[in-house]
């Protein structure tokens, strides 16, 4: 596999603007309204993401973290926004436009097993990408299947398994060999590691960062398990309700956490020292996360948010808090935002 060219540039490959989706989930006024009811998935979501970086997205289950990779990689259509891909709109494509595309932009799954067609031989598996976007003949697709298993540290010679036969991190192997078939610029890692043992996950994750670094990818890392987002990703956005609520460079956002939310989930993580474990400090939330077709008014967090009562003029419970630069003066290059009425 040949390595891609970086381009001297400073545009980002992936450019997300204010993205949204909305699903239809009923009629607001009974059987015979008019008016939709629609939940709100992902709402207004922007970021950036250079070559060879690493950004994770992190947040409760059922915050849109999923729903906003699979607008991104075109499975599913934005109700509203941009995605640019080196400065070229995906929104507005048609499925036979897409495809293209397709080579660029790649996905691992969640489920390793789920993912991958159990009826399929693995080096069919691997095949197929190439056999719809390349010319290539079947002999020459088999070799290259070999070559993609042997990138991600399993025997060439399994090809003609099937995925049950394999372990359940193999099976992960297999899924990223497919993602890197096409030689694609940007993957997007969809809690890759989570259906894993941790002995696993480690494994899993030194094998991405280690392709990363040989063929220059860009990642966009989605997981709720924040010791592993710390140890693979540069940057990091934290998601609340279809919204970010807060994006740093990973270690400001872990050693000076500005949104209540983000020192929240930072303090639910397990400290090695049993001593330390015993008498840290975990803030825990009450309630429970508002419903997407109901999302409270004013900033989406103030019904769980214990510093909302402090905020002057009831400004959490009437005003939506945009995601606007906090003072960077110590690392002006790597920009941090927070949505959030707190000084």
């Amino acid at each position: 596999m040949s390595t891609p060219v970086t381009k001297a540039t400073d545009q980002p490959l992936l450019a997300v603007r204010d993205l949204s989706k909305h699903f239809e989930v009923g009629r607001s006024g009974g059987l015979f309204s008019s008016r939709p009811r629609l939940l709100r998935a992902v709402e207004g979501v922007s970021f950036d993401l250079h070559r060879g970086q690493t950004m994770g997205l992190v947040g409760e289950s059922g915050c849109g973290k999923s729903t906003t990779a699979r607008c991104i990689v075109g499975l599913q259509r934005a109700s509203s926004g941009s995605i640019r891909l080196d400065g070229e709109e995906l929104t507005t494509l048609s499925a036979r436009q897409w495809l293209p595309h397709r080579r660029r932009v790649q996905m691992i799954f969640q489920d390793p097993y789920a993912s991958l067609d159990p009826r399929q031989t693995v080096g069919s598996i691997l095949a197929e990408p190439l056999a719809i976007h390349s010319t290539e003949r079947p002999k020459a697709r088999r070799l290259r299947a070999m070559a993609l298993l042997d990138a991600v540290g399993l025997n060439p010679r399994h090809l003609n398994r099937y995925p049950h036969e394999f372990s359940g991190g193999q099976r992960q192997r297999i899924g990223i060999a497919r993602a890197l078939a096409l030689e694609p610029e940007l993957i997007i890692c969809d809690e890759p590691v989570s259906a894993l043992d941790v002995s696993i996950q480690a494994q899993v994750i030194n094998l991405l960062k280690e392709l990363q670094q040989r063929f220059n990818l860009a990642y966009l890392f989605i997981a709720h398990d924040l010791a592993v987002v710390r140890h693979i990703c540069e940057r990091v956005a934290v998601m609340y309700l279809g919204r970010i609520v807060e994006e740093a460079d990973r270690d400001t956002l872990f050693t000076n956490p500005a949104h209540p939310y983000t020192r929240a989930l930072l303090s639910a993580i397990p400290v090695p020292d049993p001593a330390a474990e015993a008498t840290r400090n975990r803030i825990l939330l009450p309630g429970d996360v508002p419903s997407p077709v109901d999302p409270p008014n004013g900033c989406p967090f103030h019904p769980r948010c214990m510093h909302a009562p402090e905020i002057p003029a009831d400004a959490c419970t009437r005003d939506r808090p945009q995601l606007l630069p906090r003072d960077t003066a110590s690392r002006p290059d790597s920009p941090h935002h927070c949505a959030c009425h707190l000084p």
